[in-house]
């Protein structure tokens, strides 16, 4: 069609790939072909790696770098907010965001395997100019309302640990996300293990917390009941969905597989696939994990103790320390901070991935960072509920994800472009069942906000 680049069908691909792509400059958002990697991939796409463990290592850390995104300060905001008035009866939706949330990156990440291109790239490709245009413009918005949560949530960790105020201490958290951005200057591995060692702090941290709590284990198992409790829930569910299911992550993890491990046929990409589902439905279950850790610390120790009306991070430190101690809020801070920290650098990276794949341009990565960092640093200095700003910025992330989803899912199922890798009718028509019901549960939501 006029005025589009040809897409090559991946069976097209020529065998030299890979070494084009490992002789490419570094990128402003990921190092392709690093060499240690590629060739412990290689090894292991041949069977000369050992099993288990030793063959799947090269493989991991995409959807590492994407989960982030499922565990940042907007999803403290949402499940400690859910936990607290709902007590245990929104478990369901962590479960449901997180299994779609699966799904959604798998598709993403075989986008990236099977074309050699990330999803905005494909869209550009695909669709009219008009309608890149407008779904780069809405991609905008939905990178700077999760760079609101992020940075906010990171300058609230400070606060709360140091009693720094807030504006200055989101000054501080941008210029700690500028330090981490720069690790994939020495190679997108030491980048990937620095988010990893942050995400390890948050686990570690809600896995004290839990213990702390006091869970009723006959409360957890009803709240994986399907449900609603009128429309503050569905609005707190509506906001968990969209930090869960984070549509900016789905630009992301298509362009953190386009290059790093290139397979050189149609045999090979299948492989790869594979081993970057292992990846995913590890980082994505423990994600879950600790989102649905927080839904229960806020209702074991929240809710159940008549502490309904916490609904602020602010509070949630505060109850802890009432409720159980010093230390465990001392804790709670902490992954605060840590989990600010990471997803502010994963949402500044996924930022350029939709403004270079949509419209062809780039900027620098640390003037986007200094851009996008301005509008949480206005919230910031102007006085607005952090918290409330940081649930809102997620119910905006619920409204983008079928601007990500929905050209997924098209491209997806489009043979001439992903070649052996295409999706089966079955899993296009999950996937658009998916789509719908995410779509339905916005609907719905505006209509009991507005005319209920």
């Amino acid at each position: 069609m006029a005025g589009r680049e040809a897409v090559a069908a991946p069976a097209e691909f020529q065998d030299d790939r890979a070494e084009a792509a490992a002789q490419e400059p570094p990128g402003d958002v990921f190092m392709p072909g690093e060499s240690r990697v590629a060739e412990a991939a290689r090894a292991s796409l041949d069977g000369h790696r050992g099993r288990g463990l030793a063959r799947l290592l090269p493989f991991l850390g995409p959807a590492f770098v994407a989960s982030v995104a499922y565990i940042d300060p907007g999803n403290f905001a949402t499940n400690i907010a859910g936990g607290a008035q709902f007590g245990y009866a929104l478990l369901w939706v962590v479960l449901a965001a997180n299994l779609i949330g699966m799904l959604v990156q798998t598709q993403s990440a075989k986008l990236g395997i099977a074309t050699g291109r990330n999803l905005p790239e494909l869209c550009r490709q695909e669709f009219r100019r008009r309608t890149s245009l407008g779904l780069w413009a809405q991609g905008e918005i939905v990178a700077m309302a999760t760079d609101v949560a992020e940075v906010i949530g990171a300058a609230l960790g400070l606060y709360l640990l140091f009693g720094i105020p807030l504006f200055w201490a989101g000054l501080i958290a941008g210029a700690g996300s500028f330090a981490i951005l720069a690790l994939q200057q020495h190679g997108f591995r030491r980048l990937e293990a620095v988010i990893a060692g942050f995400v390890g702090i948050v686990i570690a941290s809600f896995v004290f917390e839990v213990t702390q709590s006091n869970p009723d284990p006959k409360g957890i198992a009803e709240g994986f009941i399907p449900g609603f409790d009128g429309t503050e829930s569905i609005l707190l569910a509506t906001g968990i969905l969209g930090a869960t299911v984070m549509p900016h992550v789905v630009y992301l993890h298509s362009a953190l597989t386009q290059q790093r491990i290139v397979g050189r046929n149609d045999e090979e990409r299948r492989k790869i696939l594979n081993f970057e589902k292992v990846d995913v439905v590890i980082a994505m279950s423990i994600a879950g994990l600790v989102n649905m850790s927080m839904v229960i610390v806020a209702a074991g120790l929240f809710n159940a103790g008549g502490l309904t009306g916490i609904d602020s991070i602010e509070g949630a430190y505060d109850g802890l320390a009432q409720t159980v101690s010093d230390n465990a809020a001392t804790v709670f801070g902490v992954a605060l901070l840590a989990s600010g920290l990471a997803s502010t650098s994963v949402g500044t990276m996924a930022g350029q991935v939709i403004m270079q794949g949509f419209i062809d341009r780039r900027i620098p990565l640390n003037l986007r960072r200094t851009i996008t960092l301005a509008p949480a640093l206005i919230i910031l200095a102007i006085g607005l509920d952090p918290t409330r700003a940081l649930v809102i910025s997620q119910v905006v992330l619920s409204f983008g994800i079928p601007f990500a989803l929905v050209p997924l899912l098209l491209i997806a199922r489009k043979k001439e472009v992903m070649g052996a890798l295409v999706n089966p009718t079955w899993l296009t028509a999950l996937a658009s069942t998916l789509a719908v019901a995410i779509i339905g549960l916005n609907a719905f939501l505006l209509y009991e906000l507005f005319l209920g």
